[in-house]
Protein backbone atom coordinates (compact mmCIF):
# COMPACT_ATOMS: atom_id res chain seq x y z
CA UNK A 1 0.00 0.00 0.00
CA UNK A 2 1.67 3.19 -1.25
CA UNK A 3 1.91 6.51 0.84
CA UNK A 4 -1.48 8.10 -0.52
CA UNK A 5 -3.42 5.19 -0.08
CA UNK A 6 -2.44 5.48 3.64
CA UNK A 7 -3.44 9.46 3.73
CA UNK A 8 -6.94 8.16 2.21
CA UNK A 9 -7.72 5.92 4.69
CA UNK A 10 -6.71 8.08 7.47
CA UNK A 11 -9.42 10.85 6.03
CA UNK A 12 -12.01 8.56 5.66
CA UNK A 13 -11.49 7.25 9.37
CA UNK A 14 -11.29 11.65 10.37
CA UNK A 15 -14.10 12.01 8.65
CA UNK A 16 -16.49 8.40 10.48
CA UNK A 17 -14.86 10.07 13.81
CA UNK A 18 -16.32 13.46 13.26
CA UNK A 19 -19.75 12.34 11.89
CA UNK A 20 -20.02 9.74 14.98
CA UNK A 21 -19.08 12.72 17.54
CA UNK A 22 -22.24 14.70 15.81
CA UNK A 23 -24.36 12.01 16.52
CA UNK A 24 -23.54 11.84 19.93
CA UNK A 25 -23.77 15.53 20.11
CA UNK A 26 -26.99 15.95 18.93
CA UNK A 27 -29.73 15.63 21.69
CA UNK A 28 -32.13 12.75 21.82
CA UNK A 29 -34.96 13.90 20.25
CA UNK A 30 -38.52 13.61 22.47
CA UNK A 31 -41.69 12.85 22.00
CA UNK A 32 -44.62 15.17 22.80
CA UNK A 33 -47.38 13.50 24.40
CA UNK A 34 -49.72 13.00 21.27
CA UNK A 35 -46.62 11.40 19.54
CA UNK A 36 -46.12 9.39 22.23
CA UNK A 37 -50.10 8.38 21.96
CA UNK A 38 -49.42 7.47 18.00
CA UNK A 39 -46.65 6.11 18.40
CA UNK A 40 -47.58 3.34 21.24
CA UNK A 41 -48.50 0.11 20.81
CA UNK A 42 -52.25 -0.71 20.27
CA UNK A 43 -53.26 -4.64 21.00
CA UNK A 44 -53.95 -6.16 17.66
CA UNK A 45 -56.44 -9.61 16.91
CA UNK A 46 -57.58 -12.18 19.45
CA UNK A 47 -55.43 -9.58 22.52
CA UNK A 48 -57.52 -6.38 21.45
CA UNK A 49 -60.66 -8.72 22.38
CA UNK A 50 -59.51 -10.11 25.21
CA UNK A 51 -59.09 -6.75 26.61
CA UNK A 52 -62.20 -5.76 25.39
CA UNK A 53 -64.33 -8.73 26.83
CA UNK A 54 -62.16 -8.50 29.78
CA UNK A 55 -62.99 -4.10 30.46
CA UNK A 56 -66.31 -5.22 29.41
CA UNK A 57 -67.29 -7.65 32.03
CA UNK A 58 -65.79 -5.57 34.68
CA UNK A 59 -67.83 -2.56 33.83
CA UNK A 60 -70.74 -4.70 33.59
CA UNK A 61 -70.23 -6.57 36.99
CA UNK A 62 -69.55 -3.31 38.67
CA UNK A 63 -72.39 -1.24 37.40
CA UNK A 64 -74.85 -4.45 38.26
CA UNK A 65 -74.37 -4.09 41.77
CA UNK A 66 -76.57 -0.95 42.02
CA UNK A 67 -79.77 -2.83 40.95
CA UNK A 68 -79.38 -5.80 42.14
CA UNK A 69 -78.72 -4.17 45.72
CA UNK A 70 -81.93 -1.80 45.20
CA UNK A 71 -84.23 -4.49 43.80
CA UNK A 72 -83.57 -6.99 46.87
CA UNK A 73 -83.42 -4.48 49.46
CA UNK A 74 -87.03 -4.71 51.44
CA UNK A 75 -86.20 -8.69 50.85
CA UNK A 76 -82.84 -8.09 52.41
CA UNK A 77 -83.51 -6.17 54.99
CA UNK A 78 -86.98 -8.75 56.00
CA UNK A 79 -84.23 -11.61 56.39
CA UNK A 80 -81.62 -9.53 58.33
CA UNK A 81 -82.79 -6.85 59.77
CA UNK A 82 -82.21 -2.76 59.24
CA UNK A 83 -84.58 -1.47 56.73
CA UNK A 84 -84.18 1.96 58.19
CA UNK A 85 -80.28 1.41 57.56
CA UNK A 86 -81.30 0.40 53.79
CA UNK A 87 -79.80 3.75 52.43
CA UNK A 88 -76.43 2.60 53.65
CA UNK A 89 -76.39 -0.35 51.20
CA UNK A 90 -76.55 1.88 48.45
CA UNK A 91 -74.39 4.95 49.76
CA UNK A 92 -71.56 2.46 51.22
CA UNK A 93 -70.95 1.17 47.77
CA UNK A 94 -71.22 4.97 46.64
CA UNK A 95 -68.99 5.86 49.06
CA UNK A 96 -66.21 3.59 48.48
CA UNK A 97 -66.99 4.06 44.83
CA UNK A 98 -66.64 8.03 44.64
CA UNK A 99 -63.14 7.93 47.09
CA UNK A 100 -60.94 6.08 45.16
CA UNK A 101 -61.85 6.85 41.11
CA UNK A 102 -59.75 10.15 40.63
CA UNK A 103 -56.73 8.28 42.36
CA UNK A 104 -57.02 5.24 40.90
CA UNK A 105 -57.05 6.67 37.53
CA UNK A 106 -53.50 8.90 38.50
CA UNK A 107 -52.39 5.68 39.76
CA UNK A 108 -52.75 3.97 36.16
CA UNK A 109 -50.66 7.06 34.31
CA UNK A 110 -47.75 6.51 36.54
CA UNK A 111 -47.66 2.46 37.41
CA UNK A 112 -49.70 1.68 34.03
CA UNK A 113 -53.01 0.26 33.35
CA UNK A 114 -52.90 -3.53 33.47
CA UNK A 115 -51.84 -3.46 37.14
CA UNK A 116 -54.94 -0.69 38.07
CA UNK A 117 -56.70 -2.81 36.12
CA UNK A 118 -56.40 -6.29 38.37
CA UNK A 119 -55.91 -4.65 41.62
CA UNK A 120 -59.43 -3.17 41.19
CA UNK A 121 -60.83 -6.41 39.99
CA UNK A 122 -59.33 -8.35 42.63
CA UNK A 123 -60.53 -5.83 45.18
CA UNK A 124 -63.81 -6.58 43.67
CA UNK A 125 -64.39 -10.01 44.18
CA UNK A 126 -62.99 -10.33 47.58
CA UNK A 127 -65.31 -7.58 48.52
CA UNK A 128 -68.35 -9.17 46.86
CA UNK A 129 -67.46 -12.96 48.50
CA UNK A 130 -67.78 -10.77 52.15
CA UNK A 131 -70.74 -9.19 51.04
CA UNK A 132 -72.43 -13.05 50.60
CA UNK A 133 -70.87 -14.33 53.60
CA UNK A 134 -72.86 -11.31 55.77
CA UNK A 135 -74.70 -11.84 58.41
CA UNK A 136 -75.98 -8.56 59.66
CA UNK A 137 -76.48 -5.11 58.06
CA UNK A 138 -73.74 -3.83 59.67
CA UNK A 139 -71.19 -6.03 58.38
CA UNK A 140 -72.95 -5.73 55.19
CA UNK A 141 -72.54 -1.85 54.81
CA UNK A 142 -69.01 -2.76 55.30
CA UNK A 143 -68.18 -5.24 52.67
CA UNK A 144 -70.04 -2.88 50.48
CA UNK A 145 -67.56 -0.21 51.00
CA UNK A 146 -64.96 -2.47 50.09
CA UNK A 147 -66.86 -3.73 46.91
CA UNK A 148 -67.43 -0.34 45.63
CA UNK A 149 -63.66 0.83 46.16
CA UNK A 150 -62.95 -2.52 43.57
CA UNK A 151 -65.80 -1.23 41.57
CA UNK A 152 -64.45 2.80 41.65
CA UNK A 153 -60.96 1.35 40.58
CA UNK A 154 -62.66 -1.05 37.53
CA UNK A 155 -64.56 1.96 36.04
CA UNK A 156 -61.34 4.79 36.46
CA UNK A 157 -58.92 2.26 34.27
CA UNK A 158 -61.93 0.67 32.42
CA UNK A 159 -63.32 3.58 30.94
CA UNK A 160 -59.68 5.17 30.64
CA UNK A 161 -58.25 1.90 28.35
CA UNK A 162 -61.25 2.52 26.19
CA UNK A 163 -60.13 5.28 24.37
CA UNK A 164 -56.49 3.72 24.93
CA UNK A 165 -57.28 0.99 22.83
CA UNK A 166 -58.78 3.23 19.93
CA UNK A 167 -60.03 6.50 20.02
CA UNK A 168 -63.14 7.86 20.65
CA UNK A 169 -64.81 4.33 20.72
CA UNK A 170 -68.61 4.97 22.09
CA UNK A 171 -69.09 1.56 22.83
CA UNK A 172 -65.15 -10.69 37.97
CA UNK A 173 -62.98 -13.25 37.76
CA UNK A 174 -62.80 -14.24 33.95
CA UNK A 175 -61.87 -10.31 33.85
CA UNK A 176 -58.85 -10.86 36.09
CA UNK A 177 -57.82 -13.69 33.74
CA UNK A 178 -58.29 -12.15 30.57
CA UNK A 179 -56.73 -8.56 31.99
CA UNK A 180 -53.54 -10.72 33.98
CA UNK A 181 -52.73 -12.65 30.50
CA UNK A 182 -53.88 -9.90 27.51
CA UNK A 183 -53.06 -6.71 27.84
CA UNK A 184 -49.34 -6.65 27.02
CA UNK A 185 -46.14 -4.78 28.92
CA UNK A 186 -45.75 -1.40 28.61
CA UNK A 187 -49.37 -0.64 27.83
CA UNK A 188 -49.55 2.93 27.62
CA UNK A 189 -48.58 4.17 30.64
CA UNK A 190 -46.11 1.35 31.80
CA UNK A 191 -42.56 1.38 30.32
CA UNK A 192 -41.10 -2.05 29.34
CA UNK A 193 -38.58 -3.63 32.16
CA UNK A 194 -37.72 -6.35 34.30
CA UNK A 195 -40.29 -7.64 36.32
CA UNK A 196 -41.08 -5.53 39.52
CA UNK A 197 -43.37 -6.96 42.42
CA UNK A 198 -46.58 -4.72 42.35
CA UNK A 199 -45.61 -3.54 45.95
CA UNK A 200 -42.32 -2.18 45.37
CA UNK A 201 -44.05 -0.54 42.31
CA UNK A 202 -46.82 0.89 44.72
CA UNK A 203 -43.90 1.91 47.13
CA UNK A 204 -41.34 3.36 43.80
CA UNK A 205 -39.80 6.75 43.76
CA UNK A 206 -41.63 7.48 40.97
CA UNK A 207 -44.92 6.91 42.76
CA UNK A 208 -43.64 9.31 45.54
CA UNK A 209 -42.59 11.98 43.07
CA UNK A 210 -45.42 12.35 40.51
CA UNK A 211 -48.10 11.14 42.81
CA UNK A 212 -50.27 14.23 44.38
CA UNK A 213 -51.64 12.43 48.18
CA UNK A 214 -51.99 15.24 49.82
CA UNK A 215 -54.81 16.33 46.96
CA UNK A 216 -55.92 12.23 47.15
CA UNK A 217 -56.69 12.56 51.15
CA UNK A 218 -58.44 15.44 50.89
CA UNK A 219 -60.58 14.73 48.11
CA UNK A 220 -61.31 11.45 49.49
CA UNK A 221 -62.08 13.63 53.22
CA UNK A 222 -64.18 16.37 51.16
CA UNK A 223 -66.10 13.83 49.69
CA UNK A 224 -66.93 11.27 52.12
CA UNK A 225 -68.03 13.77 54.77
CA UNK A 226 -70.40 15.39 52.27
CA UNK A 227 -71.96 12.76 51.69
CA UNK A 228 -72.14 10.99 54.58
CA UNK A 229 -73.40 14.83 56.28
CA UNK A 230 -76.02 14.50 53.62
CA UNK A 231 -77.25 11.07 54.25
CA UNK A 232 -77.53 11.33 58.00
CA UNK A 233 -79.50 14.49 58.12
CA UNK A 234 -83.19 13.96 59.04
CA UNK A 235 -82.86 10.45 59.26
CA UNK A 236 -80.17 9.43 62.26
CA UNK A 237 -79.74 12.89 62.97
CA UNK A 238 -82.03 16.07 62.71
CA UNK A 239 -80.51 18.61 60.12
CA UNK A 240 -79.53 21.14 63.30
CA UNK A 241 -78.08 18.60 65.09
CA UNK A 242 -73.83 18.88 65.81
CA UNK A 243 -73.24 15.56 64.05
CA UNK A 244 -74.71 16.80 60.50
CA UNK A 245 -73.23 20.33 61.22
CA UNK A 246 -70.14 19.55 61.72
CA UNK A 247 -69.48 16.99 58.99
CA UNK A 248 -71.41 19.21 56.50
CA UNK A 249 -68.91 22.36 57.78
CA UNK A 250 -66.02 20.19 57.75
CA UNK A 251 -66.64 19.45 54.07
CA UNK A 252 -66.91 23.23 53.00
CA UNK A 253 -63.34 23.82 54.67
CA UNK A 254 -61.70 20.86 53.11
CA UNK A 255 -62.85 21.14 49.85
CA UNK A 256 -61.72 24.82 49.89
CA UNK A 257 -58.32 23.47 51.48
CA UNK A 258 -58.53 20.96 48.28
CA UNK A 259 -59.02 23.71 45.13
CA UNK A 260 -56.38 25.74 46.95
CA UNK A 261 -53.87 22.74 46.71
CA UNK A 262 -54.56 21.76 43.48
CA UNK A 263 -54.22 25.14 42.27
CA UNK A 264 -51.08 25.26 43.97
CA UNK A 265 -49.93 22.19 42.65
CA UNK A 266 -50.93 23.18 39.21
CA UNK A 267 -49.21 26.15 38.92
CA UNK A 268 -46.04 24.74 40.53
CA UNK A 269 -45.35 23.14 37.36
CA UNK A 270 -43.13 20.30 38.74
CA UNK A 271 -43.18 16.31 38.82
CA UNK A 272 -46.00 16.38 40.84
CA UNK A 273 -49.85 15.70 39.32
CA UNK A 274 -52.61 16.86 40.59
CA UNK A 275 -55.27 14.69 41.24
CA UNK A 276 -58.02 17.29 40.31
CA UNK A 277 -55.97 19.60 37.72
CA UNK A 278 -56.90 23.40 38.44
CA UNK A 279 -57.19 23.73 34.52
CA UNK A 280 -60.86 22.00 34.83
CA UNK A 281 -62.25 24.47 37.72
CA UNK A 282 -60.69 26.98 35.60
CA UNK A 283 -62.34 25.83 32.42
CA UNK A 284 -65.56 27.17 32.36
CA UNK A 285 -66.82 24.13 29.81
CA UNK A 286 -65.48 21.47 32.13
CA UNK A 287 -66.89 22.61 35.19
CA UNK A 288 -70.44 22.89 33.35
CA UNK A 289 -69.94 19.11 32.32
CA UNK A 290 -68.18 17.98 35.63
CA UNK A 291 -71.87 19.54 37.05
CA UNK A 292 -74.16 17.83 34.96
CA UNK A 293 -72.39 14.80 35.56
CA UNK A 294 -72.58 15.58 39.34
CA UNK A 295 -76.64 16.15 38.83
CA UNK A 296 -77.12 13.22 36.19
CA UNK A 297 -75.96 10.65 38.82
CA UNK A 298 -78.65 11.87 41.23
CA UNK A 299 -80.88 11.50 38.94
CA UNK A 300 -79.59 7.92 37.70
CA UNK A 301 -79.25 6.13 41.03
CA UNK A 302 -82.05 7.13 43.22
CA UNK A 303 -84.73 6.65 40.02
CA UNK A 304 -83.05 3.18 40.02
CA UNK A 305 -83.63 3.35 44.17
CA UNK A 306 -86.74 4.20 44.66
CA UNK A 307 -88.68 2.27 41.60
CA UNK A 308 -88.03 -0.62 43.15
CA UNK A 309 -88.98 -0.17 46.65
CA UNK A 310 -92.09 1.52 45.79
CA UNK A 311 -93.18 -1.72 43.36
CA UNK A 312 -92.49 -3.83 46.10
CA UNK A 313 -94.10 -1.58 49.28
CA UNK A 314 -96.74 0.07 47.32
CA UNK A 315 -98.18 -2.03 44.78
CA UNK A 316 -97.19 -5.66 47.10
CA UNK A 317 -94.87 -7.51 44.19
CA UNK A 318 -91.97 -9.36 45.01
CA UNK A 319 -88.60 -8.13 44.42
CA UNK A 320 -88.27 -10.19 41.04
CA UNK A 321 -91.17 -8.56 39.87
CA UNK A 322 -89.78 -5.55 40.75
CA UNK A 323 -87.41 -6.24 39.26
CA UNK A 324 -89.11 -6.62 35.92
CA UNK A 325 -91.55 -4.41 36.28
CA UNK A 326 -88.33 -1.46 36.62
CA UNK A 327 -86.35 -2.84 33.14
CA UNK A 328 -88.02 -0.27 31.17
CA UNK A 329 -85.91 2.17 32.88
CA UNK A 330 -82.62 0.70 33.01
CA UNK A 331 -82.97 -0.67 29.48
CA UNK A 332 -84.00 2.58 28.01
CA UNK A 333 -80.77 4.27 29.39
CA UNK A 334 -78.46 2.25 26.69
CA UNK A 335 -80.61 2.90 24.23
CA UNK A 336 -80.63 6.52 24.90
CA UNK A 337 -76.55 6.42 25.46
CA UNK A 338 -76.49 4.41 22.00
CA UNK A 339 -78.41 6.98 20.30
CA UNK A 340 -76.47 9.99 22.25
CA UNK A 341 -73.14 8.53 20.22
CA UNK A 342 -74.70 8.14 17.12
CA UNK A 343 -76.54 11.69 17.05
CA UNK A 344 -72.88 13.27 18.25
CA UNK A 345 -70.51 11.16 16.14
CA UNK A 346 -72.51 10.09 12.79
CA UNK A 347 -74.59 13.32 12.91
CA UNK A 348 -71.81 15.99 14.29
CA UNK A 349 -74.55 17.20 16.17
CA UNK A 350 -73.05 19.20 19.10
CA UNK A 351 -72.72 17.61 22.30
CA UNK A 352 -74.22 20.62 24.48
CA UNK A 353 -77.90 20.44 22.92
CA UNK A 354 -78.09 16.43 22.98
CA UNK A 355 -77.73 17.36 26.55
CA UNK A 356 -80.51 19.58 26.62
CA UNK A 357 -82.54 17.36 25.30
CA UNK A 358 -81.10 14.66 27.92
CA UNK A 359 -82.08 17.16 31.26
CA UNK A 360 -85.68 18.11 29.38
CA UNK A 361 -86.08 14.56 28.86
CA UNK A 362 -85.59 13.64 32.82
CA UNK A 363 -87.63 16.63 34.16
CA UNK A 364 -90.59 15.52 31.97
CA UNK A 365 -90.16 11.87 33.03
CA UNK A 366 -89.73 11.85 36.12
CA UNK A 367 -92.61 14.45 36.48
CA UNK A 368 -94.93 12.43 35.07
CA UNK A 369 -93.66 9.65 37.50
CA UNK A 370 -94.69 11.97 40.12
CA UNK A 371 -98.70 11.44 39.16
CA UNK A 372 -99.10 7.60 39.37
CA UNK A 373 -102.11 7.17 41.60
CA UNK A 374 -101.15 5.28 44.83
CA UNK A 375 -103.34 2.32 43.94
CA UNK A 376 -102.08 -1.61 44.48
CA UNK A 377 -102.53 -2.13 40.54
CA UNK A 378 -99.58 -0.82 38.66
CA UNK A 379 -100.78 1.59 35.32
CA UNK A 380 -99.62 0.27 32.51
CA UNK A 381 -98.88 3.95 31.44
CA UNK A 382 -96.04 4.09 34.39
CA UNK A 383 -93.96 2.15 32.21
CA UNK A 384 -93.96 4.69 29.49
CA UNK A 385 -93.06 7.58 31.77
CA UNK A 386 -89.96 5.09 32.72
CA UNK A 387 -88.73 5.10 29.45
CA UNK A 388 -88.87 8.71 28.86
CA UNK A 389 -86.95 9.22 32.27
CA UNK A 390 -84.57 6.30 31.60
CA UNK A 391 -83.52 7.13 28.13
CA UNK A 392 -82.83 11.11 29.15
CA UNK A 393 -80.75 9.64 31.94
CA UNK A 394 -78.92 7.29 29.50
CA UNK A 395 -77.91 9.90 26.54
CA UNK A 396 -75.64 11.48 29.35
CA UNK A 397 -74.29 8.47 30.94
CA UNK A 398 -71.97 7.82 27.89
CA UNK A 399 -71.45 11.50 25.86
CA UNK A 400 -69.12 13.36 28.37
CA UNK A 401 -66.99 10.54 28.02
CA UNK A 402 -66.85 11.09 24.61
CA UNK A 403 -66.01 14.64 25.07
CA UNK A 404 -63.94 15.50 27.71
CA UNK A 405 -61.19 14.07 25.22
CA UNK A 406 -61.30 17.20 23.23
CA UNK A 407 -61.95 19.71 26.29
CA UNK A 408 -58.43 19.03 28.04
CA UNK A 409 -55.02 17.88 27.50
CA UNK A 410 -54.10 14.18 26.30
CA UNK A 411 -51.86 14.57 30.24
CA UNK A 412 -55.28 15.11 32.19
CA UNK A 413 -57.34 13.02 29.92
CA UNK A 414 -57.64 9.69 32.18
CA UNK A 415 -57.79 12.04 35.26
CA UNK A 416 -60.76 14.07 32.97
CA UNK A 417 -62.61 11.01 32.74
CA UNK A 418 -62.36 9.74 36.25
CA UNK A 419 -63.49 13.12 37.51
CA UNK A 420 -66.52 12.40 35.20
CA UNK A 421 -67.18 9.06 36.86
CA UNK A 422 -66.72 10.45 40.52
CA UNK A 423 -69.24 13.45 40.16
CA UNK A 424 -71.34 11.62 38.76
CA UNK A 425 -71.27 8.80 42.01
CA UNK A 426 -71.11 11.58 44.40
CA UNK A 427 -74.17 13.45 43.18
CA UNK A 428 -75.87 9.88 43.14
CA UNK A 429 -74.42 10.28 46.99
CA UNK A 430 -75.73 13.46 47.14
CA UNK A 431 -78.81 13.84 46.12
CA UNK A 432 -80.10 10.03 47.30
CA UNK A 433 -79.75 10.57 50.93
CA UNK A 434 -81.11 14.11 50.21
CA UNK A 435 -84.15 12.35 48.41
CA UNK A 436 -84.27 10.22 51.57
CA UNK A 437 -84.76 12.93 54.17
CA UNK A 438 -87.38 14.07 52.18
CA UNK A 439 -89.28 11.01 52.45
CA UNK A 440 -88.52 10.33 55.99
CA UNK A 441 -89.43 14.01 56.68
CA UNK A 442 -93.21 13.09 54.76
CA UNK A 443 -93.49 9.24 55.86
CA UNK A 444 -92.02 9.60 59.60
CA UNK A 445 -94.44 12.05 61.17
CA UNK A 446 -97.83 10.47 59.27
CA UNK A 447 -96.68 7.24 59.71
CA UNK A 448 -96.13 7.86 63.54
CA UNK A 449 -99.77 9.42 63.92
CA UNK A 450 -101.38 6.82 61.90
CA UNK A 451 -99.87 3.85 63.37
CA UNK A 452 -97.37 5.05 66.32
CA UNK A 453 -94.45 3.32 64.65
CA UNK A 454 -92.05 5.71 62.81
CA UNK A 455 -90.72 2.56 60.60
CA UNK A 456 -91.66 2.13 57.06
CA UNK A 457 -91.16 -1.73 56.77
CA UNK A 458 -88.65 -3.71 59.11
CA UNK A 459 -89.62 -7.50 59.08
CA UNK A 460 -93.12 -6.76 57.55
CA UNK A 461 -93.07 -9.03 55.44
CA UNK A 462 -93.76 -6.57 52.58
CA UNK A 463 -91.31 -8.31 50.32
CA UNK A 464 -93.53 -11.42 50.86
CA UNK A 465 -96.78 -9.90 48.63
CA UNK A 466 -98.65 -8.62 51.53
CA UNK A 467 -100.72 -5.41 51.35
CA UNK A 468 -100.46 -2.50 53.54
CA UNK A 469 -103.60 -0.30 54.36
CA UNK A 470 -105.12 2.06 52.18
CA UNK A 471 -103.78 4.92 54.78
CA UNK A 472 -100.44 3.53 55.20
CA UNK A 473 -99.69 3.06 51.05
CA UNK A 474 -100.54 6.43 50.43
CA UNK A 475 -98.49 8.05 52.49
CA UNK A 476 -95.55 6.10 51.28
CA UNK A 477 -96.53 6.63 47.39
CA UNK A 478 -96.78 10.07 48.57
CA UNK A 479 -93.36 9.90 50.00
CA UNK A 480 -92.06 8.30 46.41
CA UNK A 481 -93.44 10.87 44.65
CA UNK A 482 -91.74 14.06 46.46
CA UNK A 483 -88.58 11.94 45.75
CA UNK A 484 -89.57 12.04 41.69
CA UNK A 485 -90.01 16.05 42.32
CA UNK A 486 -86.52 16.05 43.26
CA UNK A 487 -84.89 13.91 40.51
CA UNK A 488 -86.97 16.75 38.48
CA UNK A 489 -84.85 19.75 40.49
CA UNK A 490 -81.71 17.28 39.27
CA UNK A 491 -83.07 18.12 35.77
CA UNK A 492 -83.45 21.43 35.48
CA UNK A 493 -80.24 21.44 37.39
CA UNK A 494 -78.74 20.07 34.74
CA UNK A 495 -79.68 22.44 32.08
CA UNK A 496 -78.39 25.42 34.50
CA UNK A 497 -74.97 23.34 34.44
CA UNK A 498 -75.16 23.08 30.56
CA UNK A 499 -75.64 26.86 30.18
CA UNK A 500 -72.01 27.12 31.56
CA UNK A 501 -70.69 25.05 28.65
CA UNK A 502 -72.11 27.17 25.93
CA UNK A 503 -69.54 29.31 23.66
CA UNK A 504 -69.78 30.56 20.24
CA UNK A 505 -68.62 27.50 18.60
CA UNK A 506 -69.41 24.72 19.90
CA UNK A 507 -67.62 21.22 20.48
CA UNK A 508 -68.10 18.92 17.70
CA UNK A 509 -66.83 14.88 18.33
CA UNK A 510 -65.08 13.44 15.24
Amino acid sequence: MDETDIDGLHREQRVRTSHQNELHEQPEKTESPEEMVENSHYPQGIRFWLITIAISIALFLTNLEIPIVTTSVVAITDDIGGFDKSGWLISSYLLGYVGVVVIFAKLSDILGRKLLLATAIIIFIIGSAACGASQTIVQLIVFRAIQGIGGGGCFAVGITMITDLESSIPCAAPALAFTVFAIPPGFHGAPIERPVSPARKFLGKEVRDRMDFLGGILLLLATLALTAGFHEANAAFPWRSAYVITLLTSSILLWFALVYWERKVTLANDMREPVLPWVFLANRVVLGLLLDSLFLGGSWFVGVFTLPQRYQIVHATSALQAGIRTMPFTFAAPLGAAWSSAATGKYKIPPIFILMVSASLQILGFALLATLPNSVAVPARSYGFQIVAGFGCGITISLPALVIPFLVEIKHRAVGLGAIGQTRIMGGSIVLAIASSVFHSYTRPRLQNLTGSKEVATHSGWSQGSIPSDEVRHIIARGYDLQMLVLCGCGGAQLLAILLMWRRKQVVIG
